[in-house]
């Protein structure tokens, strides 16, 4: 039995789809606050994007919702597992499951992404190549795991943002996309998650803005490395310039 007033979730409507190591932890902080918004038990469901729940063709998506505690009447639902924006199955299954899906999406400067996934995957024993050899390996390694993507060592790879939301537009409208820019998140906190609860048709609660702070890793990208990373991404950055409008100089 549920509580008085309360429901049980049966429908998504909202996730955060992206990027990684992109303020999505921080802003999944201010969704837990609104109470309006129903979250999973945990962060990172990564359910569209698992592959063998999707195999059979009949997917039951009892295991998605059965990750929400019962949510008060009139609230609405959502979860936050960055890889969906780049997963290529992923938003395909999103449309199957609720074609009216919102999107909240934090792109980072894509470069600055890399460094910091390689960071991450190093400090966990992860990755045995440093920065630039890891770059370096990694058309190798997506090429050996075709057609699959790959999760591990995708650190350039995830920072094609343009080829992401142009995929993404073909399947939704854009107006169900909030299309954030982390240096932006990061610089006025309180306005960007009171548009993003405006985007949500939320009105926005009284919250504490709270400092980010980044993960201190030891080791910090040098010019070489970020001229190398720069080199491969300017295309798509010039062609993310063009499809939102962006002014992206910082980030070169």
């Amino acid at each position: 039995m549920f509580g008085f007033g309360k429901r049980r979730v049966e429908k998504l409507d909202f996730l955060v789809a992206g990027a990684q190591k992109s303020g999505t932890t921080a802003l999944n902080y201010y969704l837990k606050r609104h109470p309006q918004i129903a979250l999973p038990v945990k962060k990172e469901l990564h359910f569209f994007d698992n592959d063998e729940l999707f195999a059979g063709g009949n997917v039951s998506y009892e295991p998605l919702h059965e990750m929400f505690r019962p949510a008060r009447v009139g609230s609405i639902a959502g979860e936050n597992t960055p890889i969906y924006l780049y997963w290529r199955p992923a938003l395909p299954r999103i449309r199957d499951y609720n074609p009216a899906m919102k999107f909240i999406v934090i792109l980072r400067n894509p470069i600055e992404r890399a460094f910091s996934q390689w960071n991450m995957q190093r400090t966990r024993g992860i990755e045995p190549f440093d920065f630039l050899d890891a770059v370096g390996a990694e058309p190798g390694r997506i090429a050996a795991s075709a057609p699959k993507q790959v999760r591990k060592f995708s650190y350039v790879d995830r920072g094609r943002y343009a080829e992401q939301l142009e995929r993404a537009f073909r399947l939704f409208p854009r107006e169900q996309f909030l299309i954030v820019k982390y240096e932006t998140f990061r610089a006025r906190q309180r306005e960007t998650v009171e548009a993003v609860f405006r985007f949500l048709n939320l009105a926005p609660p009284r919250f504490r803005a709270v400092e980010a702070h980044d993960i201190p890793y030891a080791s910090k990208i040098r010019d070489e490395e970020r001229a190398a990373v720069w080199e491969i991404l300017q295309s798509d950055i010039g062609r993310l310039e063009t499809l939102l409008g962006w002014d992206c100089s910082d980030w070169r």
